[in-house]
C-alpha cells in the first residue's frame, strides 16, 4: 500500500545489496531446544550412565541374558526423546502462526515482513502495542510513547522526538512512528543482550523441583551400596575373598552388584515425567494453545486466583458504537460532533475504542493501523488539526487541537471531573455504566494542552463537557460456564481493567462473577488504591483491599502489576490473562502469563502461555491438562521411588549380614517391568480430574518409603525363610520375585485408585503375566525360574500377605490422617 508520510525507504535494489553484505536483521533465537539437545539430555543423565556401566559389566561377563535391563533403557530413551521431539516439533509449527511482523516502507509503499528481514536503514513503521525490532532513529512521531523498563527497569513511559534514538526490545505503548533503522541483527542493543526482550523468569515446577532432589539423594548412595554388596558376596565365596578373586567366583558377586545397582534406579521417572508435560503441551498445540515452557503447563493446575481483563476474555473484544450524547444529554448528536470524533479516532494507529467510533461514524470496517487508508472526510480533518496526543492507558484519555480548540476524549470521571457540566453529563456516564454500557466522554476547551510534572501532557484547563459516546460490548457467551467451572475448582477470579469499575461489574456479573454471598460482585476503584508497593504498608493496604473484590476498574498498568505482587503477598499462586501492551507487565509477573491470540506482540512475548484461537473457554481444557500431569507423576513416582527403597534395603541388608542377594538382573527386570515400567506408562497417559493439592514430594515419601520398607522386608523374610529350609536355589529365587510382584502390584493398587475399568484390568494384567512367567517352561527358563512347589506357594502366600497386609496398614493410617487434617473435622 502507498506510504502517506513521505517517505520512500530504501529500494529493491538497495535492499538486496544489504540482504548480500549479511547486513539484515537475522538473528538466531532458540525458543526451545533443539532435538539434538532433547536427546542429548535425555541420554547424558547420571542414572543413564550407571545404567550403561552396569550393561557393559553384565556383557564383559558374558552373562548376556541378565543384560534385558539395557532393552529397557532404550525403549524409555526412545520413548522419552521422541515424545519431546514431536511436542517440540507441533510447538514451533504453532508459534510460525504467532510470529511477529515489521511493517517497512520500500519503494514508497509499506509492506508487512518478518522482523528478520529488516536491513540496516530500513524505514519502518511502528505501531502501538508492538516492539521495536531493531535499533533505530526516530524520524517521525505521532504522540509516540514507549516502555523501555525492560532494559533500563522504569516503569514510567518515554517520549521521543524526532531525532531520538529506540532501543530494540523496547516497547511501544501509545502512538506511532516512523523509524530508520540505526543497528540490525547480533549488532541491535537487545540481541547483544541475548534476547533481553523475552527476559522472565523460568517457570517454577514443583513436580521437576521435587524429582530432581530425590534423585540428588539416590544418586549418592547407589554405587557406594552395589560395591559393598559385591564385597558381601566375595566373602560368602568358599575361602573367602582371596579364593573368590582367584577362581572366578568374583563374577557371580559382580552381578549381584549390579543387580542392586539396577533394582535401586528409579529407571524413566525423569523421562516419563517429560513424557508427561511432553504429551501435555501437544494436546494444547492441537487446541490452539502455545506452550512457551513446558512446565506452566503444571502451574496453571497449581493457580488458585486468576486474574481476567475484561476485554477480549470475558468480552468478545468487538466494540460497537451506539450512540452518542449531546451536551445537553440528548441522544442523536453524532451529526453535530462527527468532525472532532472524526479527528479524535482517525489517527494513525486506533485503538480498539477508536475504531468502534470511526467506524460508526464512517460506516465502514476499520482495520489496526489506517494511516494511508483514512476513509473520507477523516483526511479533510486531520488537515486541520495538530498538537494531538495519542491515547495511553495510563492517562485514560486522548486529546487533539482542531481549529484551534483543544479536543479531549477518555474516561468520565478523568475529562469530566472539574469541567463545566451544565447538563450532568458526568452522572449521566455513571448511571449509564451501571447498566453495563461503556462511556467515555468528550469535552473542549478553548486553551491548549499543558505540561504535567512529569513531562507528560496535562489536561487543558477551561474544560466544558461537550457529550457522551456510547458503545456497547458483547460478553462471550461461554463465558458464564468458564467462570463456573474455575469457581468449582475452586480457583478465585477477579476481573481488572482500565475501564469504569461500575461498567466492569456489570460486564463481570452478566459473565457469571459473584460476590461473596453469591451476590453482585464487589467493585473498587483503583484510583483510590496505591500504585507503588515497594512500601510495605501499602501492599498490605492494597491485599487487604483486595481480599474481598472481585472487580477493579481505572487500573492502570503498574497497578495490575502491584495486584499481582499484592497477591502474591497474601501466598496466591496467580494466573493472569491479557491481550494489550498494558497488561505485559503483570503477565511477566504473574507465576502464569496468559496472553490472547490477537493480543499485542509484546504481551505475547512475556507470556509463558497463548491462546491462539484467543478463547477463554480454552483454559479448562488447560487446567484439565495441568492436573492430569500433577496426579499422573505423583502416581508414578510414588512406585519409582518405592522400588528404589525396597531396592535399597535389601542391598544393605545383604551387605551389612553377609547372605546372599535374592536376585539376578533380568529378575529385577521382570518385576519393575511388570509393577513399574509397563503400569507406570499407563497412568502417565490417562486421563484425571483430581485437584491440585500442594506437597508433592511429602505425600510421595509418606507413601513410597514405608511401602517399600515392607515390599523389602517381606521378601528378605521370605528368602532367608526358605534358604534356612535348604530348598533348592531356583525355588528361593522363585519365591522371592512372587513376593516382591504381589508387593509392587498392591502399592498400585493404592496409586492406580479409583480401581475401575480399565485401571482394575491393567493390575489384573500384569498379574497374570507374573503367573505366565513361572507357568511358561521357556519364558521360566530364561528368567531362571521354577514353578513353585506347595511348600513354597505356601511360603510365597505368607509372604505376599504380609506385604498386602502391611501396605494396606499404611493406606488406612494415610486415610484416618488425611481425613483427621480435613478443613472443618473439628468441628463434625
Amino acid at each position: 500500500m502507498p506510504s502517506a508520510t513521505g517517505l520512500t525507504g530504501l529500494g529493491t535494489a538497495q535492499v538486496a545489496d544489504r540482504v548480500r553484505q549479511g547486513r539484515t536483521n537475522a538473528f538466531r533465537v532458540r525458543t526451545s531446544r533443539s532435538a539434538a539437545q532433547i536427546l542429548r539430555g535425555n541420554v547424558l543423565t547420571v542414572f543413564n550412565a550407571i545404567i550403561v556401566a552396569a550393561l557393559v559389566l553384565t556383557l564383559v561377563l558374558g552373562h548376556w541374558a541378565d543384560a534385558l535391563f539395557g532393552f529397557v533403557l532404550v525403549i524409555n530413551t526412545a520413548t522419552g526423546t521422541l515424545a519431546e521431539v514431536r511436542a517440540k516439533r507441533a510447538l514451533d509449527r504453532l508459534s510460525l502462526l504467532d510470529a511477529p511482523v515489521a511493517h517497512a516502507i520500500r519503494d514508497g509503499h509499506e509492506q508487512d515482513i518478518d522482523p528478520a528481514d529488516v536491513v540496516l536503514d530500513d524505514v519502518l513503521r511502528l505501531r502501538s502495542g508492538e516492539q521495536v525490532p531493531a535499533d533505530a532513529l526516530v524520524l517521525e512521531s505521532d504522540g509516540l510513547e514507549v516502555d523501555e523498563s525492560i532494559l533500563t527497569g522504569e516503569s514510567q513511559p518515554v517520549r521521543p522526538a524526532p531525532g531520538d534514538r529506540l532501543l530494540s526490545g523496547t516497547t511501544v505503548t501509545a502512538g506511532a512512528a516512523v523509524v530508520r533503522t540505526t543497528a540490525v541483527g547480533a549488532d541491535a542493543y537487545a540481541n547483544r543482550l541475548a534476547t533481553e526482550a523475552r527476559r522472565y523468569s523460568l517457570v517454577t515446577s514443583e513436580l521437576q523441583a521435587g524429582t530432581n532432589r530425590v534423585l540428588r539423594w539416590i544418586s549418592w548412595v547407589i554405587v557406594p551400596v552395589g560395591l559393598l554388596v559385591f564385597w558381601s558376596q566375595l566373602r560368602l565365596a568358599e575361602g573367602g575373598t582371596a579364593a573368590a578373586l582367584a577362581n572366578g567366583q568374583w563374577r557371580t558377586a559382580l552381578v549381584a552388584g549390579v543387580a542392586s545397582v539396577v533394582g535401586m534406579v528409579p529407571q524413566g521417572l525423569v523421562l516419563l515425567t517429560s513424557v508427561n508435560f511432553a504429551t501435555a503441551s501437544l494436546k494444547l498445540a492441537r487446541r490452539r494453545v502455545l506452550v512457551q515452557e513446558l512446565p506452566a503447563v503444571e502451574v496453571l493446575a497449581r493457580v488458585d486466583t486468576l486474574c481476567l481483563d475484561k476485554t477480549g476474555t470475558l468480552t468478545t473484544g468487538r466494540i460497537t458504537l451506539h450512540d452518542v450524547l449531546g451536551a445537553d444529554g440528548a441522544p442523536g448528536a453524532t451529526a453535530s460532533l462527527r468532525e472532532p470524533l472524526l479527528a479524535l479516532t482517525g489517527t494513525a494507529d486506533p485503538n480498539a475504542t477508536a475504531e468502534a467510533v470511526l467506524e460508526g461514524l464512517t460506516g465502514r470496517p476499520i482495520g489496526s493501523g489506517t494511516d494511508g487508508r483514512l476513509v473520507e472526510g477523516v483526511r479533510a480533518v486531520a488537515s486541520r488539526t495538530h498538537s494531538a496526543v495519542a491515547f495511553s492507558s495510563r492517562r485514560k484519555w486522548s486529546g487533539i487541537v482542531l481549529d484551534g480548540e483543544a479536543w479531549v476524549l477518555g474516561a468520565p470521571e478523568i475529562v469530566l471531573d472539574g469541567a463545566a457540566d451544565p447538563h450532568d453529563l458526568l452522572g449521566r456516564a455513571r448511571a449509564l455504566a451501571g447498566e453495563g454500557t461503556r462511556v467515555v466522554a468528550l469535552a473542549r476547551a478553548p486553551r491548549p494542552f499543558g505540561t504535567g510534572a512529569d513531562s507528560d501532557a496535562a489536561l487543558p484547563e477551561g474544560r466544558e463537557a461537550a457529550g457522551l459516546v456510547l458503545l456497547r460490548e458483547e460478553v462471550r457467551p461461554d463465558a458464564e460456564q468458564t467462570l463456573g467451572y474455575f469457581a468449582e475448582q475452586g480457583v478465585e477470579v477477579k476481573v481488572i481493567s482500565g475501564d469504569n469499575p461500575v461498567t466492569v461489574a456489570a460486564v463481570a456479573r452478566a459473565a457469571g462473577v459473584r460476590g461473596p454471598d453469591g451476590g453482585a460482585p464487589v467493585a473498587l476503584d483503583a484510583r483510590d488504591l496505591p500504585t507503588d508497593v515497594t512500601d510495605p504498608e501499602d501492599l498490605e493496604r492494597l491485599a487487604t483491599a483486595l481480599d474481598g473484590a472481585q472487580v477493579l476498574g481505572r487500573v492502570t498498568p503498574e497497578q495490575k502489576k502491584a495486584v499481582v505482587q499484592a497477591l502474591h503477598h497474601r501466598g496466591h499462586t496467580v494466573a493472569m490473562t491479557g491481550d494489550g501492551v498494558n497488561d505485559a507487565l503483570a503477565l511477566k509477573e504473574a507465576d502464569l502469563g496468559i496472553a490472547m491470540g490477537n493480543g499485542a506482540p509484546a504481551t505475547k512475548a512475556v507470556a509463558r502461555m497463548v491462546l491462539l484461537s484467543g478463547e477463554f473457554s480454552t483454559l479448562p481444557g488447560v487446567v484439565a491438562e495441568g492436573r492430569r500431569v500433577m496426579a499422573n507423576t505423583e502416581r508414578i513416582a510414588s512406585l519409582f521411588l518405592a522400588k528404589t527403597v525396597y531396592a535399597s534395603l535389601i542391598a544393605v541388608i545383604v551387605a551389612v549380614t553377609a547372605i546372599s542377594y535374592p536376585f539376578l538382573p533380568r529378575q529385577l527386570t521382570i518385576v519393575s517391568s511388570l509393577t513399574i515400567g509397563v503400569p507406570a506408562f499407563v497412568l502417565a497417559l490417562a486421563p484425571s480430574s483430581q485437584r491440585y493439592r500442594p506437597g508433592f514430594l511429602g505425600r510421595v515419601l509418606t507413601l513410597s518409603v514405608p511401602a517399600g520398607l515392607v515390599a523389602g522386608a517381606a521378601t528378605l523374610l521370605t528368602h532367608q525363610w526358605l534358604v534356612l529350609a535348604r530348598a533348592p536355589e531356583g525355588q528361593v529365587t522363585t519365591a522371592a520375585t512372587l513376593v516382591l510382584v504381589v508387593s509392587g502390584l498392591w502399592l498400585l493398587t493404592l496409586t492406580a485408585r479409583p480401581l475401575l475399568g480399565w485401571r482394575l484390568g491393567l493390575i489384573v494384567l500384569m498379574g497374570c503375566l507374573a503367573v505366565l512367567g513361572v507357568l511358561v517352561a521357556p519364558v521360566r527358563e530364561f528368567f531362571l525360574l521354577q514353578w513353585p512347589t506347595w511348600g513354597t506357594w505356601g511360603v510365597i502366600a505368607l509372604g505376599g500377605g504380609a506385604a498386602v497386609a502391611g501396605i494396606q496398614a499404611l493406606a488406612v493410617a494415610r486415610w484416618v490422617l488425611a481425613l483427621s487434617t480435613r478443613p472443618g473435622r473439628a468441628h463434625a
